[in-house]
């Protein structure tokens, strides 16, 4: 074998072994805690409301950042001498996220099962023990998020499950649809799903069909195909309502077609707002009663679904900020 022959096969047996040994990928190396202020709804809310609990505050776990959260937040944050506004920013999570590990138990650890079943796709019981099960979840989180694996939740485990995406339930009256090919693209953060699901509870009860979900994001966020946005999980495109109903069997339309239905549309609208409350930036919509009535904007390319973007009181991003 010549030389320069031995050195190639020696480069690529180096190379295959750096790929099979390297450290997973992290899901998101600047992991930040997504801000929870009233209006918003979700894992992440009733996680915090656990949390909450955890620490002696009157909260109730339903997932709505309401006014009692809003007291009870405001209650903490004055206990620990943190600024007090009711707000949960990056400082009142860290506060109120603690060490834990197997053999703990108690809200703390019900937080934490909310968040695995949210963010991982688990069905673990949220009943507040951390057992077997619950250590051997947080681990296989831990290696998925490219963190130590102790099964410890630390700060840094906190972190990343409050930042890592949510998956809506299908079955809460949503149909997927995505286009383009982008057929996973459906996460987005734990506060955005949670409010669409909201908003799908309430259309469903008007007997008008499912509502159509398109494009939303990848499970870590990051350039979609076909979108210059669907970035950082706060945005979601929904197909418009057909008079039939059958918009999640029979095709999109446009709001010049002739089974488009504005009435049960103008309904999906009025309830995304309602169930988000301060943190519906924009619904991009080209139909021009909609528009008129304040509902949607105009924008190039959405006469055939709707954009959602949800905003949050401290976001990154200042697109998505409210």
């Amino acid at each position: 074998m010549s030389r320069h022959l031995r050195a190639l096969l020696i480069a690529i047996t180096c190379a295959i072994a750096l790929v099979v040994t390297a450290t997973p990928a992290v899901a998101y190396p600047n992991a930040y805690f997504h801000t929870q202020s009233a209006g918003n709804r979700g894992a992440d809310v009733q996680a915090i409301q656990y949390l909450l609990q955890h620490h002696g505050q009157s909260a109730s776990a339903d997932g709505v950042f309401g006014s009692g959260t809003t007291a009870a937040v405001r209650a903490f944050q004055t206990a620990k001498g943190l600024g007090v506004d009711g707000i949960v920013g990056p400082q009142t999570w860290a506060a109120l996220a603690p060490q834990i590990q197997q053999g703990a138990n108690g809200p703390a650890v019900r937080a934490l099962q909310v968040q695995l079943n949210a963010k991982r796709r688990l069905s673990l019981a949220v009943d507040g023990v951390f057992g077997a099960a619950v250590t051997t979840a947080v681990r296989d989180f831990q290696s998925h998020a490219g963190i130590g694996v102790d099964g410890v939740v630390g700060p840094t485990t906190w972190r990343n499950l409050a930042w890592h995406y949510d998956y809506p339930d299908f079955a809460a009256g949503l149909c997927n649809q995505n286009p383009d090919g982008n057929t996973s693209a459906d996460w987005g953060t734990a506060a955005a799903i949670g409010q669409l699901e909201a908003a799908a509870r309430t259309f469903a009860g008007t007997g008008q069909g499912q509502i159509p979900v398109g494009d939303i994001g990848w499970e870590h966020g990051g350039a979609i195909n076909g979108h210059s946005s669907h970035r950082v999980g706060l945005d979601a495109d929904l197909w418009p309502i057909r008079t039939d109903n059958a918009q999640c069997s029979a095709g999109r339309i446009t709001w010049q077609s002739a089974t488009y239905d504005r009435a049960a549309t103008r309904q999906l609208v009025q309830a995304i707002r309602a169930a988000a409350p301060g943190h519906v930036a924009l619904i991009f919509f080209n139909d021009p009663t909609l528009i008129s009535e304040g509902l949607t904007s105009q924008y190039a390319n959405h006469d055939n679904h709707l954009h959602v973007r949800y905003c949050e009181k401290v976001e990154p991003n200042s697109l998505y900020d409210c």
